[in-house]
């Protein structure tokens, strides 16, 4: 008889510590002093503020990557691709098919109702005599 061992991929937990905190509120203030100035310096080219408002972005989120909580976020963005590289994504017919499938329920399922809210309203002008 053999038996059968799972292994399960363990991954060590790593928990917030305070540098983490700090690091979380400098990348932050980093950010929303990147927004205020990308507003209060109107009178200088729009390209040079978007690019400073992108390297300001970036420094964050590398600050973020740093983090205990960062980390964890990557490996769950990483993990994510690896998952949709797997999947099997439909052709473009099996597509279009499914598409025309849907689209004539919902006209064949409109048709319907439409049939049973005229015989519903026809019921009831019929039973309050504002029929003919």
């Amino acid at each position: 008889m053999v038996k059968n061992t799972y292994y399960m991929s363990t991954k060590t937990i790593e928990h917030e510590s305070r540098g983490d905190t700090l690091k979380l509120l400098i990348a932050v203030a980093l950010l929303v002093g990147g927004g205020v100035a990308f507003h209060t310096y109107s009178d200088i080219s729009l390209l040079v503020r978007v690019l400073s408002l992108l390297a300001v972005a970036g420094v964050s989120v590398f600050i973020l990557l740093q983090t205990a909580k960062g980390k964890s976020a990557w490996g769950f963005v990483r993990d994510s691709r690896a998952e949709v590289r797997k999947v099997v994504w439909p052709t473009r017919a099996e597509t279009m098919q499914t598409t025309l499938v849907v689209v004539v329920m919902v006209l064949v399922v409109g048709i319907i109702l439409w049939i049973m809210d005229s015989f519903l309203l026809w019921a009831v002008k019929m039973l309050t005599g504002q029929g003919d």
